[in-house]
Parts: C-alpha cells; sequence; structure tokens
C-alpha cells in the first residue's frame, strides 16, 4: 500500500470509530509506544540485532566469573543490587517478560518469606541505545575525521554506537577482560565495522599514546567496581597525564567529581583542576 491508499485507510478508520470513542483513540495514538518500531532508523535496527546477538551469548546479568572484583563490589553495596546492562536490556518489555519468566526480578524481600517487598538497585556498565543516540547526535560536536577511544569497552556499545551514529574515524576500545575482547570481535567481524573499528586487549595504563592522540574519551562506570582505590588514582592520574591533545574531550559516568572526590588521598590536588567541566548525560564531558 502506497502513502496515498494508507493515509485514506487511516481515515476510514477514523470516521468508522464511534463518536465517543474517536477522542480516546486519537489520544491513543498521540501517546502510546506501540508505533515504536515503525520509527527506527536502519542504524536503531542494527544496534538492537547487535544486543541480541551479545545477550544469547551472556548470563541475563551480563557478569562473568573472571570479573571477581566487580561481582564482589556489587555484593557489598548497602542496598540490594543487581546489574542489568542498559545496552543489552533496553527495552522495557524484555524485562518483564523475564520478570514473568522468573528469570529476573525488579524487587527484593525486606523480611525473608514475607510478602513485604522493595524495589532492587539496578547498575549498569553500558549505555542504553537511547543514551548511545543522545551521546553522538547531540551531546558531542561532529566526529568527522576524529578519533574516539572508549575506556573499559566491554561489550562494545560505545563503539558500535559510533561507528553507525557518528562519522568519527577511527573507534578504539581498550577492555582488560578477555572474554568481552572475545565478545567484541565476534560483532565486529559479524557486521564488517573491521574498517573503523578495533579493540585492544589492555589496561589503559599502557596506552600513552593512544591517549594522546584521542579527540574523545568515555568513561562509562569502567574503575569503580573493577579496580581498588590505589589502581583508580593511577589510572585518573595516566589519563590526566596523557590526555592532553587541545580541544580533546572527557566523557565520564559518573561524573569526574563524583568519581575524584571518592578517592580523597589518593589522587595530587592538581589532577583535579586541570578541565574544565559541563553536563552530559548523567555524567560529565571535560574539554581540556
Amino acid at each position: 500500500m502506497d502513502f496515498v491508499g494508507a493515509r485514506s485507510a487511516v481515515l476510514a478508520v477514523l470516521r468508522g470509530v464511534s463518536a465517543g470513542d474517536r477522542s480516546r483513540l486519537l489520544h491513543w495514538m498521540r501517546t502510546t509506544n506501540d508505533f515504536d518500531e515503525f520509527m527506527l532508523s536502519n542504524n536503531d535496527v542494527v544496534l538492537r540485532s547487535i544486543a541480541e546477538d551479545l545477550r544469547n551469548c551472556l548470563p541475563i546479568e551480563a557478569m562473568l566469573n573472571s570479573e571477581h572484583l566487580a561481582i564482589k563490589k556489587i555484593l557489598e553495596q548497602p542496598e540490594p543490587t543487581v546489574h542489568v546492562d542498559a545496552f543489552l536490556y533496553d527495552d522495557d518489555d524484555i524485562i518483564d517478560s523475564l520478570c514473568e519468566k522468573g528469570k529476573m526480578s525488579r524487587n527484593y524481600c525486606v523480611v525473608c518469606g514475607s510478602h513485604k517487598t522493595a524495589p532492587l538497585e539496578f547498575i549498569s556498565h553500558s549505555f542504553s541505545l537511547m543514551e548511545l543516540k543522545f551521546l553522538y547526535q547531540y551531546a558531542l560536536p561532529d566526529l568527522t575525521g576524529k578519533i574516539l577511544v572508549d575506556v573499559g569497552s566491554r561489550l562494545g556499545a560505545v563503539l558500535f554506537g559510533g561507528y553507525l551514529y557518528s562519522s568519527a574515524s577511527q573507534l578504539y576500545g581498550v577492555e582488560m577482560n578477555s572474554d568481552f575482547c572475545q565478545l567484541q570481535e565476534m560483532i565486529i567481524t559479524k557486521y564488517q565495522f573491521t574498517d573503523r573499528v578495533k579493540v585492544l586487549h589492555s589496561d589503559i595504563c599502557t596506552q600513552a599514546s593512544l591517549l594522546q592522540n584521542a579527540d574523545v574519551v568515555v568513561m562509562n562506570n569502567v574503575f569503580e567496581y573493577f579496580l581498588d582505590r590505589l589502581e583508580q588514582a593511577r589510572a585518573w592520574e595516566f589519563i590526566s597525564h596523557n590526555m592532553r591533545k587541545k580541544g580533546s574531550l572527557l566523557v565520564t559516568v559518573p561524573s569526574l567529581e563524583e568519581s575524584i572526590s571518592n578517592l580523597q588521598g589518593f589522587i595530587h590536588p592538581q589532577d583535579r583542576e586541570s578541565s574544565k567541566s559541563y553536563h552530559l548525560c548523567q555524567g560529565s564531558s571535560f574539554k581540556l
């Protein structure tokens, strides 16, 4: 059916609705999310396909047994907390379906054995699809010819989003966990991203040259759950020392202020004074 035919069909349906229900139908059409699947761009579809591929390779919590420190820190949170990857589970309908099947829960029992419950805290080490689109289409400037580095690239969401939603010339992921590197390489090969996306199985503190040439560095929940405080301070100082390209941007979640405030006594004061901040998403971006 072409546009003219479709428009006529929609108008015919509206004319056929009783007067009492027509306003309700129009209100539903203006406010429903049921049309979202028809509004997706091809890039959105590709990114959701990638998320589905990764979901099929990982346990529901998207945590690996090799992430010993991260698992330990999540268990030590004052409120019961679970890891729900925002990139893999961007759609509430997916989470609701898993809850209905008993594979996931939004709540925990306050008094064991009772019906008294409270919402679980969710934490993610990835951006959601909406956050990725905001990052590349609104928050960051035109990245044509630019180099972006994602520190702790994990599942590669920032890299894949950058490939689809920006014109960055190169997107580098630096990831210490070899299992996550393999998953990213699988996606890069399957979706033919090899011309612009590279993943390095490495510690960012060995990548001085990469940081010195980066135009944008992204860090999403990258240190707090994976390094002890001394290692975090060492990493921040290394990044501060090497990320000196004029006009470069540092995007952080949580904000840089919050991350560094937790490292009092571990990090030198001058490393907190080198950048000017402006807000981005739930974190901050610092322009050098």
